[in-house]
């Protein structure tokens, strides 16, 4: 699967955004305007004027719409979310070059909010995928104790874990510690348990 630089530039926005809520890691990430606008000039976001506690709200409540597209039933399911995503914004395809990275489309309008901003440019990444039948690239972490959401983009899809550092690692060891528990078992004598 091709996957351009500005959608695997999105991909990663909305993975970033999504792992910010309450849902991923216990408690809100992204909490204020400041947070939004760290994340804004983190990534790079292209044509954002000014960050607001308006923007703040409508990004929370798009980043609700999005993670339902991860969590979808079914492709079609999944598919009514991201039209309707982008229909809302009356996404605006144009050309433009920027910032070194060549000719790539923006589907926003230019200085849009920044929610509709998100809306239509994370919107039409999902679309992406989900068009090119990825739709199982779009994964929860495999960790029973995360929730974390990412998009695999591994050749072979077996990518399993958010991050192979830390839950990808904890998994690992736990596995490794409990074959060391069953051989130890395993070597006991008979009635010594």
């Amino acid at each position: 699967m091709l996957i351009t630089h500005d959608t695997e530039s999105a991909l990663g926005i909305l993975v970033e955004l999504l792992n910010t809520s309450p849902e991923a890691g216990g408690f809100e990430q992204l909490p204020d305007i400041a947070a939004l606008g760290a994340l804004v000039e983190r990534r790079e976001i292209s044509e954002i004027d000014a960050v607001t506690a308006e923007d703040l709200a409508a990004v929370h409540a798009l980043r609700a719409r999005l993670r339902a597209v991860f969590t979808a039933a079914s492709t079609a399911e999944a598919a009514e979310l991201v039209n309707a995503l982008v229909a809302a914004v009356n996404a605006t395809p144009r050309l433009t070059e920027h910032d070194g990275h060549g000719w790539h489309m923006h589907y926003f309008a230019p200085h849009a909010a920044l929610a509709d901003h998100l809306a239509a440019e994370l919107g039409m990444a999902l679309g992406l995928i989900l068009m090119a039948g990825e739709r199982e690239r779009l994964r929860r972490c495999e960790a029973p104790d995360c929730a974390r959401v990412f998009v695999d983009l591994s050749r072979n899809r077996s990518r399993r874990y958010c991050d192979s550092r830390t839950c990808g690692n904890r998994m690992h060891v736990a596995a490794y510690r409990a074959r060391q528990r069953s051989a130890a078992d395993d070597a006991m004598p008979l009635g010594v348990h």
